[in-house]
């Protein structure tokens, strides 16, 4: 049990902490009030920064302040005054590290001995209750995917709505399919992002494995692309915007290790906001440190060169797929091969691996050198290929996304260029959407149990406190 677990990523942790703060000691409740003044300070805009420093500094850092922090040496609050004018982002990071260290220390023991923690493991224990389909209403079908149907479900409990996606437990083991079944599983609980897709809960039922996720009513990139009137394809800016958030998302699975390998403009999906997230982890695969991977897999005209050949790979397949989406967004078709063309994939394998892509006049400078660089054939060129699971870092600084304030898209706080209707539906009509035939010749022993333990783990986490 440490500081930085239960209340750095525990949002019920963090509540109760909080709470106790403020109810016993004045002191550390004005510690953590400075903290939540760093945090806006670093996503508040370039322009208003250099007078929000100076304020902050007047009423937390200066010794005749009235809600002065007081467990600051004078060289730490000295270096921070020189550089106030420059309105930096990093200005009051030491600053907010020592006041962490601090709380993590005597405040957090006394916290774990008050009614508050108590109250913290009630909310944990409630979190590990079982879960079945009684937790859950059940309504339209919203797609499929490739071992059953998604739904569109509710907690019975507290109304929030999310995705059910149903693993026919036949389907998977006439396919052998349980490994990426539980690989995707594992990978989904992971992941804690605002530009991913949560996994909320993992059940099962007598027929089904059923993952409940975020719930994503704007539809996918590739509806929005082709099938919204016009001409196919979306101005600069908006693509510029989804490359953002998509490159967040991006960042947050390469941070922990994780290579998606199956970035395409359906696999995007919009929010009710008009913010989005990446989805579908099926293909992504885990990495430790130093390690490499094989692996054919994706899909063709979003391949990466090196996937194409069965090279080892770490994160470029990724820079190269989302090259793919971008240029797809800004010139409304992929780049080596037209919208319902019909070519053999050795053709498209060809064209990926030996043909350059054309511009048009839809792409700005900026735009096309991202794409260029983005798509490069061999890794060791390509941008965000140079420096491991920190690539993002080397995309983000690409002159296309230079008018950005990376922390404010990654607050969520950038304004969505296209919110959808809530009244509308982004995606095929129910009754387009095929029905999956029975499985014949597949039965379900006792052997199967093992694995349906290790996926059947119930609530996840953040999600769950969150809700």
């Amino acid at each position: 049990i440490r500081y930085s677990y239960v209340v750095d990523q525990q949002p019920i942790g963090r509540l109760l902490f909080r709470q106790y703060c403020q109810d016993k000691k004045p002191s550390y409740h004005r510690y953590n009030l400075f903290l939540d003044a760093i945090e806006k300070y670093e996503i508040e805009m370039d322009e208003n920064r250099i007078e929000l420093a100076k304020d902050l500094f007047e009423q937390y850092l200066k010794r005749e302040g009235s809600e002065v922090v007081d467990i600051l040496n004078d060289s730490l609050i000295a270096q921070c005054e020189e550089r106030l004018s420059t309105g930096g982002k990093e200005l009051f990071v030491e600053i907010a590290q020592t006041v962490k260290n601090f709380l993590a220390g005597e405040p957090f023991s006394a916290f774990q001995t008050s009614f508050y923690f108590y109250r913290y493991l009630q909310w944990k224990w409630l979190e590990a209750q079982p879960v079945t389909y009684k937790t859950f209403r059940m309504y339209r079908v919203l797609g499929k995917g490739g071992f059953g149907e998604v739904c569109a479900c509710q907690v019975r409990a507290t109304g929030k709505m999310y995705a059910c996606k149903k693993l026919e437990k036949k389907r998977i083991k006439k396919r052998k399919g349980e490994a990426m079944v539980l690989i995707e599983k594992n990978i989904l609980q992971k992941i804690n992002s605002k530009f991913v897709v949560s996994l909320a809960y993992a059940y099962e039922t007598k027929d089904a494995l059923c993952l409940v996720l975020t719930i994503m009513n704007g539809g996918d990139l590739k509806f929005h692309i082709y099938n919204m009137g016009g001409e196919p394809g979306f101005d600069i800016n908006r693509a510029r915007f989804y490359a953002a958030e998509v490159v967040c998302g991006l960042e947050h699975l390469h941070l922990q290790g994780i290579v998606y390998r199956d970035c395409k403009p359906e696999n995007i999906l919009l929010d009710d906001h008009g913010h989005v997230r990446i989805s579908d982890l099926g293909l992504a695969v885990e990495i430790t440190e130093g390690d490499m991977v094989t692996g054919r897999v994706g899909t063709v005209g979003y391949m990466a060169p090196e996937v194409i050949d069965n090279e080892k790979y770490t994160f470029s397949p990724d820079w190269f797929s989302f090259g793919c989406l971008l240029y797809e967004m800004i010139e409304g078709q992929a780049p080596f091969r037209a919208r319902k063309e019909k070519v053999k994939r050795e053709e498209v394998d060809r064209r990926v691996k030996e043909d350059q892509e054309r511009y048009s006049t839809k792409f700005t400078e900026e735009a096309k050198s991202l794409c260029q660089q983005l798509l490069k054939k061999s890794s060791k060129n390509r941008l965000g290929c140079k420096c491991g699971r920190h690539g993002a870092k080397e995309v983000k600084l690409h002159s296309f996304f230079q008018c950005l304030n990376w922390k404010r898209v990654e607050a969520g706080m950038w304004e969505p260029p296209f919110v959808p209707d809530p009244h509308a539906v982004y995606a095929k009509d129910v009754l387009d959407i095929e029905q999956f035939s029975t499985v014949k010749g597949v039965n379900l022993d006792a052997t199967d149990d093992t694995f349906y333990s290790k996926f059947n783990t119930g609530s996840v986490s953040i999600p769950w406190q969150n809700e």
